[in-house]
């Protein structure tokens, strides 16, 4: 991909069935000239392999470095004094469902001295180790082009090399295994941009060397698992480290380093929910920790402080006592399976069958649980536990003990239950454990009836609880499915869903599958889903019969007619990979690889579609809302967007330029609560033509703040609505729609319902004297400026001398009023600390510290907003009887003496 304007914007520039590009090189001289390494694919033999060059930014390539199917592109440097001479490294690496390879024929270190139009190996040369070699990591000193260092897998001699000549000979330096253990993930080496002496070498942690590379130190970034940096080439202490946790900078050579909380990227795994309120969200993190973090908050924004750290590890699946939220079950890899105790901090290991399996291949063990192996609770038994390995095992008291329920309910094929890694190193994490249950899942409708699927691509049923099982695999599927997830649905008791991949077999098709009598036929359901987008995850609307969502390698699908047809439904979201789907109270969540959690806080809009087609305009009818405080606010790159504190209104409209279009808020009894519009400057109703969304706030409108007015920690805001039935209305011309709603307590509430409705009326009551005071206020100001431009008018005019006394009377004792309502001298936020504040103030501060949550007035309250009331109505007294009486009177002489009504200087 390139961007011509900073990465606001990006086009595909060529090479698209590469799979895998590590590196990408541009001529510092001619930025039009590129090089890419392209590994390829990792689990197939491909040609679409090596170093390949363009000379016209992109538009066309050339491969210019091939060293076989099986050997793709891995690192590739320019000697930055020389942009003829590149190195390039290759490496034969294939991964497949049970095993990974790194090294072979094919991997090599090249040098090409014509702009990489011919390569020679130097691998060959003199001095490098000889035999099998594996992945290689390449970097040149900017300050000597002669010298170069090599950071080698081998079996015996793997190691830090380093060559004086460019290549034409090497020494082996350092063999440190902290330097190169798990050379596959790792093999990262970079030259310092200043002192020939200095490099770097990445692994689980980063180690610098200063003696050019014989000896070298080790330190920690932020993060663990170091995967690339970048040195700055006028200054070395400013760098930028990538690992697992994200990219850090640092300004002093690695001393201190920034944060890596400020990007969301976070790739995860599974997703699932609890029962509390506000439910939360919990996920387990690729290299991180699990997380259960809240799906709204009262804070504005979804910030650290609404997360925590929860059972298992990085790869696990969660499940959540459905009698306590705050007991969590966890899994990791190693079938490690904790439950955390969040009330009490506690932590149990309660392992299916703890024997460690660490470097360790899958044939060694008893049970084989995968990388990611699920964990369950049942829908009907809330103290049964289920976990899966190549069998299905359950528990009753909480992973205390576990009962076996299944037979192998895998393929069972022990040529692929071997050690995995080679030809130089091996690597046992389980990622590669196969013949395990990869998914497994009990129908909600009928207790007992339980699927499972399998990475190697079989599917079992139970309608006993375990007690007898039946293969029911698709008889028209390839063999070696993945069973990414399951699904029975919440609908039919005989129909389950089925989301399958063998993208680890070089086959990116998607595989959807359906079953309407208990697997003993399948149906294929994939229409309309591009044919490389492989699925991982397919899940069932909770109430709309046939909504369908799928989650697959490049984003979100939906199908409206239980499969039969999907169509994209990306929207805002990013086009990353989905690894999981949940939903809760009509919100869709979805886990991304890459780009952390997303989710959909109101699918009504989707359940009322069909009802809205063929309508020009059209108002959707809102979810039922909870009553709740606090504000929502958008995301940023360290806090999550909040859900919407209030009614959501989704509505379309064909042609708002040309109508007025209003949307009002009833009371059951039909009184209008509050109206916005189109045409109105005071509750402007934003609308552009086709689909809009409004939140309103369950407020009606409040009392009157004057432009400037400052008030010391006061509120003029209407109470929200108690908790009831109400109607919103869209009226687009002469065409008026109406949908019903109801407010719901929160249920955290400590308040009744009779307690909200007095706190409603109480605020509602201040509001009213506020509003009529400051309504005041503003016809005083506005009888003052009158009165100043009448005495300014008049003032030398000895004829009317007595009506200007008499005028400057007036406006003292309107000032008065107004400086006894409102302290007048305050023009900044804490001028309040000078001058002290007035009543109106005071009053308003009541609908402050009562609308704080859902809690009634106290007496206190009460008293004094009695008490405030008196006195507000004791000044408006005063005023009304000016009105009435002595600005009458001065009307009356004004008038009487012919004088000039506008003053114009």
């Amino acid at each position: 991909w390139k961007s011509e304007d900073a990465g606001k914007t990006w086009s595909c520039a060529g090479l698209a069935k590469s799979r895998h590009i590590p590196r990408i090189v541009l001529d510092p001289n001619n930025h039009e000239v590129v090089y890419a390494a392209v590994l390829g694919d990792l689990y197939k033999s491909t040609n679409e392999r090596g170093v390949y060059k363009s000379t016209n930014g992109g538009k066309q390539w050339k491969r210019v470095l091939f060293a076989n199917e099986n050997a793709g592109a891995t690192d590739l440097i320019m000697d930055p004094n020389n942009p003829r001479v590149l190195y390039a490294s290759t490496w034969n690496v294939r991964r497949t469902p049970y095993s990974l390879s790194s090294g072979g024929p094919g991997s090599a270190l090249w040098k090409s001295t014509d702009y990489g139009e011919t390569w020679n190996e130097i691998s060959t040369n003199k001095g490098f180790p000889e035999g099998t070699l594996g992945i290689i990591g390449v970097t040149v000193s900017p300050s000597d082009s002669q010298r170069l260092w090599a950071m080698v897998e081998h079996k015996e001699k793997g190691g830090v090399y380093r060559s004086e000549d460019g290549g034409e000979s090497w020494k082996l330096l350092n063999s440190d295994r902290n330097l190169r253990q798990r050379a596959w993930y790792y093999t990262r080496i970079y030259a310092d941009t200043q002192d020939p002496e200095t490099l770097y070498v990445l692994n689980v942690r980063y180690h610098k060397s200063t003696d050019g590379g014989k000896t070298f130190s080790s330190s920690n970034a932020p993060h663990g698992d170091h995967h690339d940096l970048w040195i700055a080439p006028e200054d070395p202490n400013r760098m930028i480290m990538g690992d697992d946790g994200g990219a850090q900078v640092t300004y002093d050579g690695g001393e201190t380093w920034s944060t890596y909380h400020n990007q969301p990227t976070a790739q995860f795994y599974r997703v699932t929910t609890d029962d509390a309120f506000p439910y939360r969200i919990y996920a387990a993190q690729q290299d991180n920790s699990t997380i259960r973090i809240r799906h709204r908050t009262e804070s504005g924004s979804i910030s650290e402080d609404d997360w925590e750290e929860t059972a298992g590890g990085e790869s696990a699946h969660i499940a959540v006592d459905p009698e306590n939220n705050d007991i969590v079950y966890g899994g990791s890899y190693d079938g490690f399976l904790t439950r955390y105790n969040h009330q009490k901090n506690t932590v149990r290991s309660v392992s299916v069958w703890p024997d460690n399996p660490m470097g360790h291949g899958a044939e060694d063990f008893k049970y084989r649980f995968q990388w990611n192996f699920p964990i369950f609770f049942s829908k009907h038994d809330s103290k049964k536990l289920y976990a899966a390995s190549n069998h299905l095992h359950v528990s009753t008291d909480e992973g205390a003990s576990w009962q076996l329920i299944s037979p192998d309910l895998t393929r069972n094929d022990p040529s692929k239950l071997g050690s995995s890694g080679g030809p130089i190193t091996q690597d046992n994490t389980s990622v590669e454990y196969y013949c395990t249950i990869f998914a497994a899942a009990e129908s909600p409708l009928v207790e007992g009836l339980l699927y499972t699927g399998s990475d190697d691509g079989l599917v079992h049923i139970s309608q006993d609880g375990g007690k007898s099982w039946e293969n029911i695999t698709p008889k028209d599927w390839p063999e070696w499915m993945m069973v990414n997830s399951v699904e029975p649905s919440r609908h039919e008791p005989g129909t389950c869903y089925i989301a399958g991949t063998r993208y680890k077999l070089g086959d990116y098709t998607p595989y959807l599958y359906k079953t309407s009598d208990y697997g003993k036929t399948w149906q294929r359901i994939t229409k309309g889903i591009e044919s490389e987008h492989f699925t991982r995850v397919l899940r069932e609307d909770l109430t709309q019969r046939g909504l369908l969502y799928a989650g697959t390698e490049a984003g979100m699908y939906v199908s409206f007619d239980d499969g039969d047809q999907w169509q994209k439904f990306q929207l805002n979201l990013p086009e990353v990979p989905i690894t999981d789907l949940t939903l809760k109270n009509n919100d869709l969540i979805v886990a991304t690889q890459g780009r952390s959690l997303w989710m959909i806080d109101d699918l009504s809009v989707l359940h009322q579609l069909r009802e809205a087609k063929g309508n020009e305009n059209f108002l959707f009818k809102p979810k039922d809302t909870y009553r709740m405080g606090g504000r929502s606010r958008a995301g940023s790159l360290t806090q999550g967007t909040n859900h919407s504190n209030g009614v959501m209104v989704y509505y379309s409209v064909a042609d708002p330029e040309n109508s007025e279009v209003s949307i009002s808020f009833l009371t059951s009894n039909n009184d209008t609560i509050k109206r916005f519009s189109n045409k109105d400057k005071k509750n402007k109703l934003e609308v552009k033509k086709g689909n809009n969304l409004m939140v309103w706030e369950l407020q009606g409108d409040g009392a009157e703040r004057l432009d400037g007015m400052i008030l010391w920690w006061a509120s003029t805001e209407a109470p929200k609505v108690v908790p009831g039935n109400y109607s919103v209305v869209l009226q687009v011309g002469d065409q008026v729609m109406r949908r019903q709603f109801s407010v719901l307590a929160d249920p955290n509430s400590e308040t009744d319902q009779s307690g909200m409705q007095r706190q409603f009326e109480f605020i509602t009551s201040v509001n009213s004297t506020v509003d009529k005071a400051h309504k005041s206020i503003k016809k005083i100001r506005d009888i003052n400026t009158q009165l100043e431009a009448f005495k300014t008018r008049y003032g030398e005019a000895t004829e009317v001398a007595a009506l200007v006394e008499e005028a400057t009377d007036l406006s003292k004792a309107l000032t008065a009023i107004e400086e006894a309502l409102y302290q007048t001298k305050n023009r900044s936020g804490q001028d309040p600390l000078n001058f002290p504040i007035k009543l109106t103030n005071k009053l308003a501060h009541l609908n402050a510290l009562v609308g704080m949550d859902d809690f009634p007035p106290t007496q206190q309250d009460v008293a004094v907003k009695n008490e405030l009331t008196q006195a507000i109505e004791k000044e408006l007294t005063k005023f009304d009887a000016l009105i009435s009486d002595e600005i009458k009177a001065f009307n009356t002489a004004f008038r009487q003496m012919n004088l000039d009504y506008l003053f114009v200087e």
